[in-house]
């Protein structure tokens, strides 16, 4: 599909985002050790706790993809062989999820990254993609890959790029807007100002 340079409309009750895909062919960062006092564990956690922490990571950056889904559709999901999920926690506390997804062959996904609020740009990030990538190639796949939109926050590109990572491709998503559609409150990600329709 060829479109012209330009401005489009996007629907009504309905966001866009750019989404840039990124992927590494080899380990492309060097080992960051996690904090003495964060510990990573590959757990399975229900469907109500691994919400609550996905709420409280993706909230600001407008994630809903996990809320969308039926229980029994998640919890098939979680429970995959050939998906890990992985909480970061300080003191007993989840503050933080690394998902991968071996479920194409010879590929992994780093499908889910992200720490709550209050634990961002204290190094962490380092020390979680770091693990992600080893456990990625751990397996025998031939790309690790990601991506991320423009609705998410303005320095994960820049720490993906530092990360080794590679651009190969963007897309326009369009959907509806999850605030209108009662999957986030209203006043969630004020940074994308809610258009009432």
């Amino acid at each position: 599909m060829s479109l012209d340079a330009g401005l489009y409309p996007v629907p009504e009750g309905h966001l866009a985002a750019v989404v840039t895909h990124l992927e590494t062919t080899a380990v492309a960062v060097p080992d960051s050790p996690f904090p003495d006092d964060v510990s990573i564990e590959r757990d399975l956690p229900s469907v109500e706790r691994y919400r609550a922490l996905f709420r409280a990571i993706g909230a600001p950056w407008l994630w809903t993809s996990r809320l969308k889904l039926s229980d029994s559709k998640l919890a098939e999901i979680l429970s995959d062989q050939d998906v890990e999920v992985w909480l970061l926690r300080r003191h007993g506390i989840d503050i933080g999820v690394v998902e991968l997804d071996f479920r194409v062959a010879g590929e992994c996904e780093l499908a889910f990254f992200g720490l709550i609020p209050t634990e961002t740009g204290g190094g962490l990030g380092k020390a979680m993609m770091s693990f992600a990538q080893k456990r990625g190639f751990s397996r025998p796949i031939k790309r690790f890959h990601l991506h991320t939109c423009t609705l998410d926050s303005p320095k994960a590109v820049p720490f993906y790029l530092a990360s080794g990572l590679r651009p190969t491709r963007r897309q326009v998503e369009i959907f509806e807007d999850p605030r209108l559609a009662g999957y986030l409150g209203e006043d969630t990600a004020p940074q994308h100002p809610l258009i009432e329709t």
